[in-house]
């Protein structure tokens, strides 16, 4: 039987109006909710709560979920190291300062969802030694931290995106700690105070000589201006031989999730998209990327 490791985050949903059946909201022609107007949203936020004992997600046939490790700080993304360490950025959305009415709102919906812990800022790595499944040792493998989420290895350096910089440690294999602070390599568009969609998804390519780095729009449709989207809605890419970076692809309001197609090589990104027009509004979706779109 195979094994899959994952990370559990909740999901706020929104209600009002009944929501299309499932196997009408996707596909080649989905059928849509006309959007809704209204002064305030109404929304309603799931409670969280943990698995109970002995309860798993529901696997595919062939596969099994177990608990693999618990009582992390939020856990946001996972990363397999070749050894087979897992890292896992532990990280969380901060209170938006300022924003008004809608800013206390969005507060308010994340907090009542637990999506508003105090953010741990550190990555965590998660020891298999005899390979059973559970994790036999953890080690605080890099702290201090701003709000970090993807990692990647390439070469001799881990790679992490915290929310304003992309940087990096000298990786050692089968260590478990970071040997000092990290090289700030790039700086990421970044909006102190509220910076919006702050998650940075990092992927390499096959040779390990670019990076890409996906970052989210700063509001929800530009609620501060264009000025305040510069760089955002996009993906960089970052050249790891000449340190120079540029926009692989634009408009992208918040793309969360990179992948090759192991075919075509092609990048493919998830990208959730703007909030506030009613029920199932926009369609979030999977698409394939291309240079210079």
């Amino acid at each position: 039987m195979k094994k899959l490791v994952l990370a559990v985050a909740f999901l706020v949903s929104a209600c009002g109006q009944p929501a299309p059946p499932a196997e009408r909201g996707y596909g080649d022609d989905p059928q849509l909710p006309a959007p809704q107007s209204s002064v305030l949203p109404t929304v309603n936020t799931a409670d969280a709560i943990g698995w109970p004992e002995g309860a798993a997600p529901t696997a595919p046939e062939g596969f099994t979920v177990t608990r693999y490790a618990e009582n992390l700080g939020h856990p946001r993304w996972l990363y397999a190291l070749p050894n087979g360490d897992v890292l896992v950025a532990e990280s969380s959305t901060r209170p938006e300062q300022g924003g008004g009415i809608m800013g206390w709102i969005r507060n308010s919906v994340q907090r009542g969802a637990g999506a508003l812990p105090e953010s741990a800022d550190r990555i965590t790595l998660l020891r298999d030694s005899d390979g059973d499944g559970d994790v036999d040792s953890r080690y605080i493998f890099a702290e201090n931290l701003n709000q970090p989420f993807g990692m990647v290895l390439v070469g001799d350096y881990l790679y992490v995106a915290n929310t304003d910089a992309l940087v990096r440690f000298r990786y050692t294999p089968n260590s478990v700690r970071t040997p000092g602070q990290p090289e700030t390599v790039l700086q990421l568009p970044h909006r102190a105070g509220d910076n919006g969609h702050w998650t940075r998804n990092l992927i390499a390519n096959a040779d390990g000589s670019k990076i890409y780095i996906s970052v989210g729009s700063s509001s929800n449709i530009a609620d501060y201006g264009m000025e305040a989207e510069e760089g955002r809605a996009a993906i960089w890419e970052y050249d790891v031989t000449t340190e120079q970076s540029r926009i692989f692809a634009s408009g992208l309001r918040n793309p969360v999730g990179m992948s090759w197609e192991p075919t075509t090589g092609a990048l493919w990104v998830a990208v959730n998209e703007r909030d506030m027009l009613g029920d199932n509004l926009v369609p979030d979706y999977i698409t394939h990327v291309q240079d210079g779109a």
